[in-house]
């Protein structure tokens, strides 16, 4: 026959049911090819949402209370392949960044993208790999319960006094590995900056002395007993180290942090977090802690299913970086959500001058369109006005309503960070939406009110002055189109000044964490010619000036010159992109409305432009706040999945009170 059909594999599964399959601890390929058929029972059909996963653990769980021939092969599968395969690789690599650093990281996971690493047969890795074969096991792996991996655990038969030497031979060379990889890192001079004290007392450096002790003790031949102290000790110094390390991530809130010490103390934590699991289960006091083995299992899971990934070590490198910068920007978000009427009121009043400022903005801006300059340097030109009108509004502490939602979503961030609340206040939350709003609300409606009635003012008075004006006849006209909403594509055109706004304040914040972590005022002040040339008091006002100031002047102008270079992009490129600001749009439609006149237009189609204009603002708004919490809540570690029930407490607190969301109570109920 050309072909021969392909019989069939026996079930282990069903075999040992019913009774037809007795495992040896010897027999590793029989022991792999049940525990495969085993996570087989378990995994979801590829048609079948995730979550089914744990109905079928529940089935295989209660096969396991019926079934003693498949209880036997389960344990001898499980402890056939622990006692038979190198756990060191598992211990001590998988589920650990590797701390040779992000760019040879970077390149050692895009190397293995193409051409897999080789795994030994031998490695327990590489049952793991052939156990859970398919790329997206860790999602299912991760959506079961706690509770029923426990059941599952309890039927492996594992002991927490461990009688088999070569087993615990390989948990002690994992433990040194680690411990040693803990203090390199921990005399590294990035870590050793934040330490006090000296190399004697140093944490890092006594808990592997310690762990040097227990092995040199465990190989003399001393019995568990004896080495429980030790290993209590050795518990106390890796907390510690933990500890130590949370006390730089609390000043690093304060001065910055940087991409290389975050990368180490990321490979501290994690390597420090699997000795505690090494030492639970080497001293041998019966009172293991199976959750942090269940922990572990999962995390095993997802990196070797992972461990290529690219955009999780961009996650898990970036991130705390990112938290960084979203806490300056959330500092920073503060005073952009008002609780007090009197609050309240002053916000409306800084949007007032903001839109006071922004109106000579745009009529500049219309002004340089006349200078028909080659379209690289019309763009520049049009930046360097916005760049100049953002931060005259900054220095003037005046509001500019679309620069809050990529700062006041970081502060709502911040109310769900279990870093800082055990446990999320909701209703408090709804409350921090409903001033957001509100705070929100002010602030577009001081920047309208100023604007609208200004610009045409000003273009009024223009035409008075030099007999001609800003803009007449067609040019009115299409400056009033391109604010239609559906005679043009300002809304879609007001998603891109969104992307704009929050990448701005992205820079802001990325550039205000580098200045807190280089601690440049100090820098300046020590200044060689600085020092000389300037007096100490004014030195000392430049240096936290620039301190304090550079991370949203560079946001200022970064945001300039988005706005300003985005139209050039037609003239250079042909590619239709451009942006719509609300204020400016607001500003634009003064001048056309002047320049063509009331009499002359229908007041349907200008009420249309307005509500366009108002359409521009809450694109503007919504792109940007979604961007900058999204960023927010994925760098503090937070699923919002876990609070399903937050837009419950939102709708009844909104239907109870819908005036909070747009101005503040009298007598506050908060």
């Amino acid at each position: 026959m050309l072909f021969k059909k392909k019989h069939k594999r026996p079930d282990s599964y069903k075999a040992s049911i019913d009774e037809a399959l007795a495992l040896s601890l010897s027999d590793k390929d029989a022991c792999l090819i049940f525990l495969v058929d085993f996570i087989n029972r378990i995994r979801p059909k590829a048609w079948k949402r995730k979550e089914t996963a744990e109905t079928n653990m529940q089935l295989v769980i209660a096969d396991l209370e019926k079934s003693a021939r498949l209880r036997h092969n389960l344990h001898i599968a499980v402890v056939g392949t622990l006692y038979n395969t190198k756990l060191l690789p598992a211990l001590t690599e998988s589920g650990l960044l590797i701390s040779r650093g992000f760019v040879q990281e970077f390149i050692t996971r895009l190397n293995h993208k193409f051409i897999p690493a080789l795994q030994q047969q031998d490695d327990f890795l590489y049952f793991i790999n052939h156990i859970f074969y398919k790329e997206d096991d860790y999602a299912w792996v991760e959506t079961i319960t706690r509770e029923s991996w426990h059941q599952l655990f309890s039927y492996f038969g594992l002991s927490p006094k461990l009688d088999n030497q070569a087993l615990q031979s390989q948990l002690y060379q994992a433990l040194i590995a680690l411990s040693y990889k803990v203090a390199q890192l921990g005399l590294e001079p990035v870590v050793g900056h934040y330490m006090t004290f000296s190399v004697y007392d140093n944490p890092f450096i006594k808990q592997n002395h310690k762990a040097n002790i227990l092995q040199a003790q465990k190989l003399e031949g001393q019995n568990s007993d004896a080495l429980l102290p030790g290993f209590k000790e050795l518990n106390t110094l890796v907390d510690e180290c933990l500890h130590c390390l949370d006390e730089i991530r609390e000043i690093q809130a304060e001065s910055g942090a940087s991409l290389s010490l975050t990368y180490s103390i990321l490979v501290m934590y994690s390597s420090l977090e699997r000795m505690k699991l090494l030492t639970d289960a080497l001293e041998g006091d019966q009172h293991f802690d199976s959750n942090k083995l269940i922990d572990l299992f999962r995390l095993v899971v997802r990196f070797e299913k992972r461990k290529n990934s690219l955009r999780e070590l961009f996650s898990q490198s970036f991130g705390y970086v990112a938290y960084q910068i979203a806490e300056h920007k959330g500092a920073k978000g503060g005073k952009y959500i008002t609780s007090s009427p009197a609050e309240y009121y002053k916000m409306m009043l800084t949007a007032i001058w903001g839109g006071f400022i922004i109106s000579f903005i745009a009529v500049f801006k219309s002004l340089l369109g006349w200078l028909h300059l080659p379209p690289f340097w019309q763009g520049v030109a049009y930046s360097i006005n916005y760049s100049f009108g953002f931060l005259l509004i900054e220095e003037t502490h005046s509001t500019l309503a679309t620069k809050q939602p990529a700062f006041t979503a970081s502060a709502v961030a911040e109310s769900l960070d279990t870093r800082k609340n055990e446990q999320p206040n909701l209703y408090n939350l709804a409350i921090t939406v409903a001033r957001v709003v509100r705070s929100q609300f002010a602030s577009f409606f001081g920047n309208l009110v100023a604007v609208f009635p200004l610009t045409y003012m000003l273009a009024w008075g223009y035409d008075a002055l030099f007999h001609h004006k800003i803009a007449g006849g067609a040019d009115a006209m299409k400056m009033l189109e391109d604010q239609h909403p559906w005679h043009s594509f300002s809304l879609l055109y007001a998603c891109n000044t969104g992307v704009f706004l929050f990448l701005s304040g992205l820079i802001a914040g990325f550039i205000q964490n580098k200045l807190q972590y280089s601690r440049i005022a100090d820098r300046l002040m020590q200044h060689p010619v600085l020092s000389i040339t300037t007096s100490p008091a004014r030195l000392k006002r430049i240096a936290y000036y620039i301190q304090n100031h550079l991370g949203s002047i560079a946001g200022n102008v970064s945001l300039g010159f988005f706005l300003g270079m985005s139209s050039i992009l037609v003239k250079v490129f042909g590619i239709p992109f451009d942006i719509r600001h609300i204020t400016i749009s607001a500003a634009n439609v003064g001048i056309a409305t002047y320049g063509i006149g009331f009499q002359n237009l229908q007041w349907q189609y200008l009420l249309t432009v307005i509500l366009g204009v108002l359409g521009i603002g809450f694109f503007n708004f919504l792109v940007s706040f979604s961007l900058a919490f999204i960023v927010a809540v994925k760098s503090r570690g937070i699923k919002l999945k876990d609070y399903p029930e937050f837009l419950k407490i939102l709708w009844r607190y909104l239907k109870k009170y819908p005036l909070d969301f747009i101005r503040p109570r009298r007598k506050l109920h908060e």
